[in-house]
């Protein structure tokens, strides 16, 4: 394409968008409609991910030894625990540890009536997982090491855990699919009254010999800007919204504060801003293509 062609094509996609301003004012209040449930769901859901994965990180599984086990054995256990792709981290906590924490949760002062440990076999390694998910396997694998009498674990929670991050993944599908669908019938709608109005203006482009291309460009760089700008819109009020909401709910909510970590508005913004975009462009890329192939018959 040359300069002088790429410039024509822009200012014409330009001139398209304030020649049907209304319909255009429509398909880009849609999108920032659409796009701004998409933010506020994306933000509600990014919170809710993290608020799963601060839980998830608190789920351990909890390794007992066999009595009377050699601390040399129970670091090569360590060792191979450490191996394991589902490990995150592990603590060893001593005998001594145990029990020293059994008193303070308790049994308090009464624990001055006991001389000597009676969880002098207790010994154990508490192991943090990447992914819940991944505890069945671990806890099998574990089962099987010799020197391992017992492995603790929650089933309910990790199950639930995983679930829930299922059903989070399932849900984001469906809402980003139809948000989709929506705002590209919307562009579509728009580019197909600006190809009807300049229908007679087209044919005389293609019967002095301007190609498919030359012709059609215009409507595609028409809904590639209403998209952007149906993306630009949302992202900014939400960025306002966000701020206000998070101040508003730690001054008034305190203690919900001290239970739930929210994102920053950086960290939620971040990405939420380069996705907004690419989404927007994207519709009004698809949307003018599927309409330009569609309804340009010349």
């Amino acid at each position: 394409m040359r300069i002088s062609t790429f410039f024509y094509t822009i200012k014409q996609g330009c001139i398209n968008i304030f020649r049907n301003k209304w319909f255009t004012l429509a398909s880009i209040a849609t999108i920032g409609a659409c796009l701004f449930l998409f933010g506020l769901f994306y933000a509600i859901i990014a919170n809710f991910q993290n608020i799963v994965k601060t839980a998830q990180e608190g789920v351990s599984v909890t390794v007992f030894f066999d009595e009377g086990i050699s601390q040399e054995r129970i670091e090569e256990i360590g060792t191979l625990i450490d191996k394991r792709p589902e490990v995150s981290k592990k603590e060893f906590i001593s005998a001594d540890e145990a029990w020293e924490g059994f008193k303070e949760e308790y049994l308090g002062e009464y624990a001055d009536g006991f001389t000597e440990n009676p969880l002098a076999d207790s010994a154990s390694y508490e192991i943090y997982l990447n992914d819940v998910s991944m505890q069945p396997a671990l806890v099998t694998y574990l089962e099987g090491v010799d020197g391992i009498r017992l492995v603790n674990r929650s089933e309910v929670t990790a199950s639930t855990l995983t679930g829930v991050n299922a059903l989070i993944a399932y849900v984001s599908v469906g809402i980003i699919a139809i948000l989709f669908a929506v705002s590209i019938f919307l562009i579509s709608n728009t580019v197909m009254i600006g190809i009807s109005v300049r229908k007679e203006e087209i044919s005389i482009m293609k019967y002095i010999g301007a190609t498919d291309f030359f012709v059609r460009s215009p409507f595609v760089i028409e809904g590639m800007l209403i998209g952007a700008i149906g993306a630009l819109i949302p992202v900014g009020i939400i960025y306002v919204l966000y701020n206000k909401v998070i101040e508003y709910i730690m001054v008034e909510f305190s203690t919900l504060t001290q239970l739930l970590s929210f994102l920053s508005v950086d960290e939620i913004f971040g990405i939420l801003l380069s996705v907004s975009v690419l989404m927007g462009v994207g519709i009004g890329f698809l949307g003018s293509m599927i309409t330009v192939r569609k309804h340009l018959r010349v």
